[in-house]
């Protein structure tokens, strides 16, 4: 499987409680803390679900 990173670009303050929960999920903590993940179909279902507050990158 290919690996993707993800970075939060965006607060997550005065949004929805699901949101911020897959932000956590994700293992996104703050604005520009980035990880690197597997890209299984999990993980780009929680990437689509908040892609207004992050950024992804295929590496």
């Amino acid at each position: 499987m290919a690996k993707i990173k993800i970075t939060q670009i965006k607060s997550v303050i005065d949004r929805s409680e699901r949101q911020k929960k897959t932000i956590q999920a994700l293992g996104l903590r703050k604005i520009n803390h980035s990880v690197e993940v597997e890209a299984n179909a999990a993980i780009i279902g929680m990437v689509r679900k908040v892609n207004h507050l992050v950024a992804v990158e295929n590496i």
